[in-house]
């Protein structure tokens, strides 16, 4: 793991001070940038998470869903865990956390916009910090590789139907034409040019292509923290008047990932799959394409909103977190692999 992302927990904490600061000593000029709109899209944010985004999908291979074959039983794990499991649940969390068990302690004009950030951050499955927990886990790079194309693809034409479908069951108002709108912005156009960037860097050889890919890598981060330096400046007021509000939404979040990958490694555990497999199966099963999801909150319900900063609660607790489950997954292999090995 590079610097960047090894401490991106601390460097979120240092944006989230720094947005605090910022936002109180200079909120004029944030009230300006966040009034730089073009249809409901904010342009410096958008820029930002192109940024962010782009450097990060250059990374997926769409041929490598022709090997899908491979590992039918691994991949068919991944997929219900990603797409029918992993939003639901989140969703049924955020109803029985925020919306009830919370509630008391949280600003009421905003449980709704707090649900609709937690489904916005489980309905967006991760793509590159993926590759980063497969290798600590000694994945099969070729499964990583496939499982993540292929979720990138059902995401193109998924995510929009799936997050308005739970945010109407959790009784929020479905903005289509904005969620439409960030679905080709932040999914279709950036998946495009990620691919055609790729071609170009490839077709100068693997060398070059792995020299770019280390020079642009910090771009992504840097733009991710950017971006929450933004969201903090705006936020700020309501986190001073509220402090509980960031712990409250990480219980849900939390609970979530522990639940999505032990699921996904039992399953894959139960199948006979190769411990090399489950690994990066579970993994992807409980972590998130965290920009994706707060370049939609923001999109749909703006920077000031509770929907962005419960996005940016997932972004805080990512990397600790999923290195707990790295931690358990490496040193599970023993039990893993003696019940695929036990007679049945």
């Amino acid at each position: 793991m590079s610097l960047f992302e090894r401490y991106l927990s601390v460097w979120v904490l240092l944006c989230i001070v720094a947005g605090i600061a910022l936002g109180q000593l200079f909120n004029g000029v944030f009230q300006a940038i966040g009034q730089m709109e073009v249809a409901q899209v904010n342009l410096p944010v958008g820029l930002l998470i192109w940024v962010m985004v782009i450097p990060m999908l250059v990374k997926v291979d769409f041929s490598a869903m022709g090997q899908v074959r491979r590992h039918v039983r691994g991949i068919g794990v991944t997929l219900l865990v990603n797409w029918l499991v992993k939003p639901f649940s989140m969703a049924f969390l955020g109803w029985v956390f925020i919306r009830h068990w919370f509630a008391p302690l949280l600003p009421p004009d905003q449980l709704d916009s707090y649900i609709a950030g937690l489904i916005l951050l489980a309905a967006a499955p991760c793509t590159a910090m993926v590759f980063v927990w497969s290798r600590l886990t000694g994945g099969d790079p070729l499964f990583t590789l496939t499982q993540v194309a292929l979720n990138d693809s059902i995401m193109v034409v998924a995510f929009a139907p799936l997050v308005g479908l739970l945010l109407g069951m959790s009784a929020i108002v479905v903005p289509w034409d904005t969620l439409l709108t960030s679905v080709g912005l932040y999914i279709v156009i950036p998946v495009l040019l990620a691919q055609w960037l790729r071609r170009r860097l490839l077709a100068r050889g693997p060398v070059a292509f792995d020299a770019a890919m280390q020079r642009m890598g910090p771009w992504s981060i840097a733009a991710l923290l950017a971006t929450l330096v933004l969201l903090f400046a705006f936020q700020g007021q309501a986190i001073v008047q509220q402090p509980l509000v960031i712990a409250l939404l990480a219980v849900p979040i939390l609970m979530q990932v522990v639940f999505n990958a032990a699921l996904a490694y039992g399953l894959n555990r139960s199948l006979g799959e190769a411990h090399n497999v489950a690994g990066p199966s579970a993994l992807i099963g409980a972590s998130n394409f965290f920009e994706l999801a707060v370049a939609a909150a923001i999109s749909l319900f703006g920077l000031q909103s509770g929907a962005a900063l419960a996005t940016v609660v997932g972004v805080l607790i990512e990397v600790p977190v999923m290195l707990l489950v790295v931690r358990v997954v490496n040193g599970s292999k023993g039990w893993y692999e003696a019940g695929i090995d036990a007679p049945r």
